[in-house]
């Protein structure tokens, strides 16, 4: 997974997987979600991303381990 976030346009991508993007639908204002031909999510995009974000530029990174 890639994460860009383009400060000139104010988007934020999240790269999923580097499959051709054939279709994509904007699942709300400013959120566009890309497909590849297999319908899987390929790109999640957020539109004037520091609007919407707190702040688009920091990124907390988390696993979660399982529990026994």
């Amino acid at each position: 997974m890639k994460i860009i976030y383009d400060r000139e346009t104010d988007t934020l991508s999240l790269i999923l997987s580097e499959d051709q993007v054939v279709e994509s639908d904007e699942l709300r204002e400013e959120v566009i979600i890309d497909y590849n031909t297999n319908g899987q999510v390929v790109v999640v995009e957020i539109l004037d991303a520091s609007k919407n974000l707190e702040d688009p530029t920091a990124i907390l990174y988390e696993l979660k381990e399982k529990t026994a």
